[in-house]
């Protein structure tokens, strides 16, 4: 009679569900992803991006559902596929951290997304306004001051800058900090008499998702050895900026004063006087 051996030892076999939060997750990092190369490069139009993004965010809500129906499942019937519901939760944990932080912005701040610091003159968008014409663009006249007051009361250390500096080196320093933040300027006056005003028009991107939102900056004379630095920014798109454009004047109104502190503070440098050595004493 022939002798039979026993089936080598089997492996419980990896959790369906468990490699389907995997692949959810992994999904959603890419659609993430691409719909920011959406928005940076302007691939497509603005609602298309969005739909992407939040049908990725949808993806990892999705995956932390599914992880958890894996995990009970592996409790249950004692199959293989941990390893695959951490990798998936800490990914979605990634994607989700960002938006849900925005969420609290968008709960504890005013929901307004023009700021400036002259809520009565605010400097005007002039060659801005013809890119602020588009499907869901918000106009380029001023929030009025409804949005002012909603300002004041969240942003209150958003005011006029004064300077003791002649307008020509208030303008020259502004543009100097806007050349280095590497917004995209699209007009640009240097202040000519007599008005003696300077004007800066530029786009600055967020952080992230590269959201357009334009900057406009006047410069005045105040006097004739005084200057003050109106700056404006504004969304694009969307009725909450979630305080990326008070953020952003404020790091500016800093830096400007900054170096301007800085440019008085540095000694004047002397012409040396030659040291005259003593008289030769002449032949006889």
């Amino acid at each position: 009679m022939a002798r039979r051996f026993s089936a080598p030892y089997q492996k419980e076999p990896v959790s369906s569900l468990a490699s389907w939060a995997r692949n959810l997750a992994v999904f959603s990092v890419v659609a993430v992803l691409v719909s920011i190369v959406i928005v940076r490069f302007g691939f497509l139009e603005m609602r298309p991006a969005l739909a992407t993004f939040f049908g990725a965010l949808a993806c990892a809500g999705l995956s932390i559902l599914v992880g958890l129906a894996a995990f009970v499942a592996i409790w249950r019937n004692g199959s293989r596929g941990m390893s695959r519901i951490l990798l998936a939760m800490l990914i979605d944990a990634v994607v989700l951290a960002y938006p849900a932080y925005l969420g609290l912005q968008y709960r504890r701040l005013p929901p307004i997304h023009d700021i400036t610091t002259d809520p009565i003159d605010p400097p005007r968008f002039e060659a801005l306004a013809r890119l602020r014409t588009g499907d869901g663009a918000n106009t380029a006249v001023y929030a009025g001051l409804y949005s002012a007051e909603q300002q004041r009361q969240a942003y209150p250390d958003i005011e006029t800058v004064e300077l003791d500096v002649p307008v020509q080196r208030a303008y020259d320093v502004t543009s100097q900090l806007v050349t280095k933040r590497k917004w995209l300027v699209i007009d640009e006056r240097a202040p000519q008499p007599p008005r003696r005003i300077g004007r800066i028009e530029a786009v600055a991107r967020t952080p992230i998702m590269g959201f357009r939102e334009d900057v406009s900056i006047r410069i005045t004379a105040d006097g004739d050895d005084g200057s003050r630095v109106d700056i404006r920014s504004s969304s694009r798109y969307f009725e909450s900026d979630l305080g990326s454009n008070a953020a952003r004047i404020s790091r500016l109104i800093d830096d400007i004063n900054t170096a301007v502190d800085n440019a008085n503070l540095k000694p004047v440098k002397k012409p040396q006087v030659p040291v005259k050595g003593p008289p030769k004493s002449g032949k006889k």
